[in-house]
């Protein structure tokens, strides 16, 4: 048994649940007839796990999801929704995020963008990545807003392009202005090539560019994600019906 003392020494470095564990094992016959070894073993198994799900928890929380019970696992596949299984498996593999490649999810209204992009996020989560979901329109209005305080706009730049996995739902679905565009600009500047960014958006990238307005920050804006980004049509089929009829 774990005396005063040494819990203290445990709390003080953080690593209070290895008492937990401990006082489990105390409390379970199979366990104590084990070595020394393999009762240690399985408590680093033990506090391991709890941590890992713990950081997990927290990144999800943190990451803002719209719909938080979006998992990649319930994707809904089906032979009229152009979704391929491979694909979304391969995603969630995570490997594109390695390789700091982006995403566009493209359809019609209520093809399940959002439901993908938060189950992507979600998965970024699982594999401890720093990731956020976020409406276009929230975040040109957060930036809005704090560009009226001093050193407010670098402040916005920097808190969204540290994310290692940033989900922008909303897409180009209103027309953006020209400072907003210099924003999305330099937003993009700093992410590409070393995060990913997932685009949930009605429009294919060859009307990115007049979405954007054209120019220069519209071309270079484009030209970053439009051959660099693995596309995926989520078709036509209205999700909404699909399920409000399964209820």
């Amino acid at each position: 048994m774990i005396n005063e003392e040494t819990k203290r020494k445990l709390r003080l470095m953080n690593i209070g649940e290895f008492i937990e564990a401990s006082e489990e094992q105390e409390q379970d016959v199979n366990a104590l007839a084990l070595s020394f070894d393999d009762r240690f073993q399985m408590m680093v198994d033990r506090v391991y796990q709890q941590k890992y799900n713990d950081k997990v928890h927290n990144l999800i929380k943190r990451a803002h999801l719209r719909l938080p019970k979006a998992d990649i696992h319930n994707v809904f596949y089906h032979e009229k929704r152009t979704l391929s299984r491979g694909i979304i498996d391969e995603l969630a593999t995570g490997k594109y995020i390695d390789e700091n490649q982006s995403i566009i999810l493209q359809g019609y209204t209520s093809t399940g963008k959002t439901y993908l992009g938060c189950a992507l996020a979600k998965e970024a989560c699982r594999q401890l990545h720093r990731t956020r979901y976020i409406r276009v329109p929230d975040m040109l209005t957060e930036y809005a807003d704090k560009s009226l305080l001093p050193g407010g706009k670098e402040k916005v730049l920097r808190k969204y392009s540290g994310f290692k996995v940033l989900v922008l739902d909303e897409w180009l679905l209103s027309d953006l202005s020209k400072d907003e565009i210099e924003f999305l600009f330099e937003l993009f500047e700093r992410r590409f090539d070393i995060s990913s960014t997932i685009f949930c958006t009605l429009y294919r990238t060859e009307d990115w560019l007049k979405r954007l307005g054209s120019g220069a920050y519209a071309e270079s804006i484009v030209e970053r994600y439009e051959h660099n980004s693995i596309r995926i049509e989520t078709g036509s089929m209205n999700m909404r019906d699909i399920f409000a009829n399964d209820r």
